[in-house]
């Protein structure tokens, strides 16, 4: 269980990002935060990943309590942050250089089966499309076997059908991994689709609105009533938060 208590970021230039931030999140579960500008969607995740020091507050995982970053918790960014000077093989198992070769290059072999990227252990990171750079990120990420995997938006750079296809491809595997998964979109559409709940912030500072759980059964219908149902509730919710933050923004 991730557990995040009353969390608040102020930085050094009086910014403040992030205000009481309080949630629970089970083992396996899959939450979304969505917000617009100004809500501390980011600076959550750099708190969780141990690159920022909160202000306030404090995160446990399975009744430990985070105070830096932690090999049990990994972060995959919009641009997937390859190395450019390695292949695809080294990139993935990077996080692997204390096994043996022989277990090393099963596990990377493994993980690009599951990518449905097989055969592409010695290509170089120019050689690969934006789709496929992205799917090598989530299996540098997911080969350590973090217990809670951190997305920032890793999706949106892509074009329509290779964003479609990659949400298919993380919910595949975090059914064979049964990772603990936060990712921070702007996109409803994503939200709804891949989560259980739903976070959806307002800003300055930035804090929670409402938690909306989804409550659909996978394998989820993109063009069912039930999941259109899901979008209007939290397009509702997200347009109040936008003009909650237009006029605190304005006062």
């Amino acid at each position: 269980m991730l557990d995040i208590r009353s969390l608040s970021k102020i930085y050094p230039n009086g910014t403040h990002a992030l205000q009481d931030f309080s949630l629970r999140v089970d083992k396996g579960e899959l939450i979304a935060v969505i917000g617009g500008s100004g809500c501390g969607k980011s600076t959550l995740l750099r708190l969780l990943s141990g690159l920022e020091v909160p202000t306030q507050g404090e995160i446990s995982l399975e009744g430990r309590r985070l105070k830096e970053p932690d090999a049990l918790v990994n972060l995959v960014f919009q641009e997937p942050r390859l190395f450019p000077w390695l292949t695809v093989a080294d990139n993935i198992g990077f996080g692997l250089r204390h096994l043996a070769t022989g277990e090393r290059e099963s596990q990377i072999s493994a993980a690009l089966e599951k990518i449905g990227l097989a055969g592409y252990e010695r290509r170089w990171i120019k050689e690969l499309s934006g789709g496929q750079a992205q799917r090598v990120a989530l299996a540098r990420a997911l080969v350590t076997k973090p217990t809670v995997l951190l997305l920032d938006e890793p999706f949106s750079a892509l074009d329509a059908m290779t964003r479609v296809e990659l949400q298919d491809h993380l919910i595949d595997l975090w059914r064979v991994n049964a990772t603990t998964m936060l990712l921070v979109t702007h996109d409803i559409e994503e939200a709804a689709f891949l989560a259980d709940r739903v976070v959806v912030m307002r800003p300055w500072p930035g804090r929670i609105l409402e938690v909306v759980d989804v409550g659909l059964p996978r394998q989820r219908n993109r063009m069912s009533d039930e999941l259109a149902g899901v979008k209007r509730r939290l397009s509702d919710l997200l347009a109040h938060s936008l003009n909650d933050g237009s006029r605190t923004a304005s006062a």
